[in-house]
């Protein structure tokens, strides 16, 4: 037996997010398919993040168990010719039989996209949230500062979410700009349900100056949870890449 980790990328657009559902198709269940007809196997592939419906990523892990004698670094090829163009195996590799992406300390980099521009793009929409307001690109980053570290986020994830602690650690978020194009770039230990989302969402509006910088510091401190900003629209996130700690 030996446990094979992949690095996946996937447009998510056409998906009902990664982890199997019984209301739609998900990027798991397309992956644990193939993977079962291409080694002869009942495979199921346990995922890092199991991502919402229409989120895309482009270095989401998974690992698999299999005693199949294909060498570790031909799978993702193999599997390839098998997969839809909306999804494809960007590396595997053999680690060891006790990895578990989900328990493993890691780094995850998140990258929200957003279209400032006072008419959209038609061959941006998959991939990029339009506001045709212009935003305050520096009183965005102004909040975003204040973010950075370690926080309860209690007030940046769903209300529906049941885990031990909310507390996580960002490392860093910045507001990148490029042309009509705004960028949030978060690094972090973990995230929480929908978490990305919201900040995003936050900034939008901080950007659209319906919140002010300021208010952010108070709304960490808050014993309450409060809510500070809408779900920004899941089409516009995308899981850059996960890093593993030794």
């Amino acid at each position: 037996m030996k446990r094979i980790k992949l690095v996946i990328a996937y447009d998510g657009t056409k998906y009902c997010g990664w982890q199997i559902q019984p209301n739609g198709i998900t990027v798991e269940e397309v992956i644990n398919k193939q993977l079962t007809k291409l080694l002869d196997e009942d495979i199921e592939i346990i995922g890092s993040s199991r991502t919402d419906s229409g989120v895309h990523a482009l270095g989401n892990v998974a690992v698999f168990d299999t005693e199949t004698r294909i060498p570790a670094d031909k799978i993702a090829y193999a599997l390839n010719q098998r997969l839809p163009k909306d999804i494809v195996i960007q590396s595997s590799s053999e680690v060891p039989l006790d990895f578990h992406p989900r328990y493993h300390k890691s780094c995850k980099t998140y990258e929200y996209k957003i279209l400032n521009r006072e008419f959209s793009i038609p061959t941006m929409r998959l991939y990029y949230h339009f506001v045709y307001k212009k935003l305050d690109t520096d009183k965005m980053q102004e909040a975003a500062n204040y973010l950075v570290g370690e926080h309860d986020f209690k007030s940046f994830c769903s209300t529906k979410i049941q885990v031990k602690s909310t507390v996580r650690t960002i490392y860093s978020l910045d507001v990148i700009c490029k042309g009509d194009e705004v960028i949030l770039r978060v690094r972090g230990n973990g995230f929480l349900y929908n978490m990305v989302r919201i900040i995003a969402g936050t900034l939008i509006n901080v950007g659209l100056g319906i919140i002010e910088p300021s208010k952010i510091p108070k709304v960490l401190e808050s014993p309450e949870r409060v809510k500070v900003g809408p779900n920004a629209p899941a089409h516009g996130l995308t899981l850059v890449n996960i890093e593993f700690k030794e």
